[in-house]
């Protein structure tokens, strides 16, 4: 039961609270979108962000934490009735109502993190690219929604950049996983490469794990590529932000490379400079089909 009552914009400055306490990599509801967007992103994103934790509660059961989620999704239904009680909720119907936004990918969402509760390995790599349909592809296709976009091929490019940051955060968080016992290298990659669950528990990080790491780097890299399009093709209000968090991901790829693929020993995280350098390339450049991929002049024979 809430103590108090919420007006929508002591709604929408919970949301910004609780937005604002968590650390990413990439950018949420950054200061290079609309004033009048960011609250509706963030709205979103403390919907997200809480459910998750429910899902991560690891003093809980899984039954408990499912019951959680149970309500978080009941109190969603209610929001969509015209009852919400909640302040994530209150800030949501506002969001929802103003950008026309249906249930469906918030149910995705957390059917998600029911499946993190449920499941902790994945035997092919069609069956984590399944997971990553609820638990990532929703976010990209919410807000190309509040920008007031609804296009199928805008989405299927947005799905592509969103599975590929997906699965970049799962080889930067190979080690933090570990500890939940949680394992997204799909298993038939891991018989590939001879590399088994027995090595992932103890931490290996041989020659057969680089080299399953390298395969996972560059197959999200090439997702990325296919989706390098969309900023391109969207409001140049969105744009910014839809490179940024295409930049984002590629650096993380590129620092899980820099650390020789030993994700056990320390796990890669993007430093100021390298921040500083997304944020120079979301600004200064426009096309991102070959970014990675050119040779510099100097290494030309």
């Amino acid at each position: 039961m809430q103590e108090r009552s919420y007006t929508p914009d002591e709604a929408f400055a919970y949301c910004q609270t609780v937005t604002n306490a968590h650390y990413e990599n990439f950018p949420v509801a950054s200061l290079f979108l609309p004033e009048e967007k960011r609250p509706y992103i963030q709205a979103l994103y403390a919907f997200s962000r809480i459910a998750d934790d429910m899902a991560d509660e690891s003093v809980l059961g899984g039954g408990e934490r499912l019951m959680k989620l149970d309500d978080w999704e009941l109190k969603l239904r209610e929001c969509y009735e015209g009852r919400a009680d909640h302040p994530v909720f209150i800030a949501l119907s506002e969001t929802v109502r103003r950008a026309e936004i249906p249930i469906g990918p918030l149910l995705d969402l957390l059917a998600a993190f029911r499946r993190d509760v449920n499941q902790n390995r994945y035997g092919t790599y069609a069956e984590l690219l399944g997971y990553c349909t609820c638990s990532a592809n929703p976010v990209g296709r919410l807000v190309l929604m509040i920008f007031g976009i609804r296009d199928e091929e805008l989405y299927g490019l947005s799905d592509r950049i969103c599975t590929g940051l997906q699965l970049a955060n799962f080889w930067q968080d190979l080690s933090l996983d570990a500890l939940k016992d949680r394992l997204y290298i799909p298993l038939e990659d891991m018989a590939r490469y001879s590399y088994t669950v027995e090595d992932w528990k103890r931490g290996a990080s041989g020659e057969n794990f680089k080299a399953l790491m390298r395969f996972e780097v560059e197959r999200t890299r090439e997702l990325f590529y296919q989706g390098a399009a969309l900023p391109s093709r969207v409001h140049r209000e969105l744009s910014l932000e839809l490179k940024l968090v295409w930049f984002g991901g590629m650096a993380v790829l590129k620092a899980v490379e820099r650390g020789s693929y030993d994700v056990y020993r320390r796990r890669p995280v993007l430093s100021g400079f390298n921040k500083l350098m997304v944020l120079a390339r979301g600004l200064f450049r426009n096309d991102l089909s070959n970014f990675g991929r050119e040779k510099k002049p100097w290494l030309l024979e």
